[in-house]
């Protein structure tokens, strides 16, 4: 058991209710390299050829071996370049089969899970399941080559909003294990599984035959947001010091991989969550990888009373859709793509208001750590619930509530920071580039993450997860 006491759980509301409808049907897919850290793409494929699940459409130009293929059977429709011709996406339309036919090949022959660990690492490399393991630290994908000291998966999600993975799993508990032993056979150390308290999938793996003789530990872990995070468990479990690297997978990715080793089928189906405060019936929904989230959101925003309203109508313009949870999520245009990683989009109104004299007002409906406002004394004093029932819940938007100011000791963000780190001389470090003095306060620990509790409540609105990011990308261009 591992317990987190220091962290924060924002009550937003539109939490997503336990439905699943099935989005699975046609429409437009998309592999995007802005997904994978450090990734510099080599394109496979031109617009108009036609690709099936699990073809290749770019690949790593560091190593050609690492493959991005298509989730599903399609056409690829466009090429998406930005900035100096910097590739952004590639578009696949899909052919419109039945519903879970798309994404799902016919067998070839089955992996042999008792082959050598490099020989199984280069049947996922063809396959193009490579990259579903992400290494840290930097948060790339893994190396083909590299020997991790551990590998962690963790089946609980603690941020804002976060699926619930006991019923986003259910039913592909056999997947679940077939991956975990998949992963097990790739020579990565200790493989740790992390668990909410009273988790029917813990239950589940550890009665699995096919995991009884691995080097396996199943953990259970409680507290407020960070727990479940990846990077608070690695500090917990096998802190990463220079020169090691741990891998992970998230939970859907590892059901993925169980799949392909149980059918020889590349199926890389997601159910995703769709919540917020701006969602009118939160629930969730059966995608493939990379799926267009307009259709997803569409029903969820717009009037029902009028379906024929355009998508660039009032209705779009006061909500912002995200790619991820509030904290670490990435803003994404209406007819924008699910992330690589992500198993949630959140709905959330724009904060494109202005509050006359709100500081002076009461603020009953404003969340406040620092006790700024009234709701923060009735948060400290556990009469957040008391705000619910009356009709006052808090109101959660995109608003900064404030510009940029200076850097102050506040002794808030050691309050949420479940590290043992010195967040704010941390991040002081990587603001000016001191290498040496970023490596002894344990930059190779963190993610940007990590540090979105400190962002949300820091008075100084400073971007802290885009300056740890920024400095885990000088070092690991440093390294290469």
């Amino acid at each position: 058991m591992i317990k987190i006491r220091k962290g924060l759980d924002l009550p937003i509301g539109g939490t997503a209710e336990r439905c699943v409808t099935d989005a699975r049907c046609g429409g437009l897919y998309a592999v995007r390299p802005t997904d994978y850290v450090g990734l510099i793409p080599r394109l496979a494929v031109e617009v108009g050829d036609h690709v099936a699940a699990g073809d290749p459409l770019l690949c790593d130009k560091h190593d050609e071996r690492v493959r991005f293929v298509s989730p599903v059977d399609g056409v690829v429709k466009a090429i998406v370049r930005g900035e100096k011709r910097m590739l952004q996406a590639v578009v696949v339309e899909s052919q419109g089969h039945e519903p879970g036919n798309d994404g799902a090949h016919s067998p070839s022959s089955l992996p042999d899970l008792g082959l050598a660990p490099s020989a199984l690492r280069e049947a996922m490399l063809q396959q193009g399941l490579w990259p579903l393991l992400r290494s840290r630290p930097f948060g790339t994908v893994a190396s083909p080559d590299a020997h991790p000291k551990a590998a962690v998966v963790s089946f609980f999600d603690s941020s804002p909003l976060a699926p619930d993975y006991d019923f986003v799993l259910q039913g592909r508990e056999g997947d679940v294990c077939k991956g975990l032993e998949v992963l097990s056979k790739l020579d990565v150390g200790r493989l740790y599984l992390c668990f909410r308290p009273g988790s029917w999938l813990k239950s589940a793996v550890e009665r699995s035959p096919l995991l009884q003789h691995s080097d396996m530990q199943t953990v259970e872990v409680e507290g407020p947001h960070p727990a479940g995070n990846v990077g608070t468990l690695i500090a917990q479990l096998c802190p990463i010091n220079k020169g090691e690297t741990v891998w992970t997978m998230t939970p859907q990715d590892v059901a993925v991989l169980g799949h392909w080793a149980a059918t020889g089928r590349y199926c890389p189906e997601r159910i995703v969550a769709v919540a917020g405060p701006q969602a009118k019936n939160p629930h969730y929904y059966r995608v493939m990888a990379g799926a267009c989230v307009e259709p997803l959101v569409r029903s969820q925003v717009l009037n029902p009373d009028y379906p024929a309203l355009s998508m660039r109508e009032e209705s779009w313009r006061h909500v912002r859709v995200v790619s991820g949870n509030v904290l670490s999520g990435e803003r994404i245009p209406f007819d924008g793509f699910l992330g690589a990683y992500d198993s949630l989009i959140t709905l959330l109104p724009e904060g494109d208001y202005y509050d006359f004299m709100g500081w002076l007002l009461p603020g009953l409906d404003k969340f406040s750590f620092s006790r700024t406002f009234v709701s923060g004394f009735m948060r400290l004093l556990g009469k957040a619930k008391l705000l619910n029932d009356v009709g006052m819940a808090y109101r959660f938007d995109t608003s900064l509530h404030g510009g940029v100011r200076p850097l102050v000791f506040t002794g808030d963000m050691e309050r949420v920071f479940p590290f043992d780190i010195y967040p704010l001389q941390l991040l002081k470090a990587c603001m000016v580039g001191d290498v040496e003095l970023m490596e002894k306060l344990g930059i190779y620990e963190v993610e940007p993450e990590d540090f979105a509790l400190c962002e949300f409540i820091d008075p100084s609105k400073t971007e802290m997860q885009a300056v740890i990011r920024q400095s885990l990308e000088t070092l690991r261009k440093e390294a290469l």
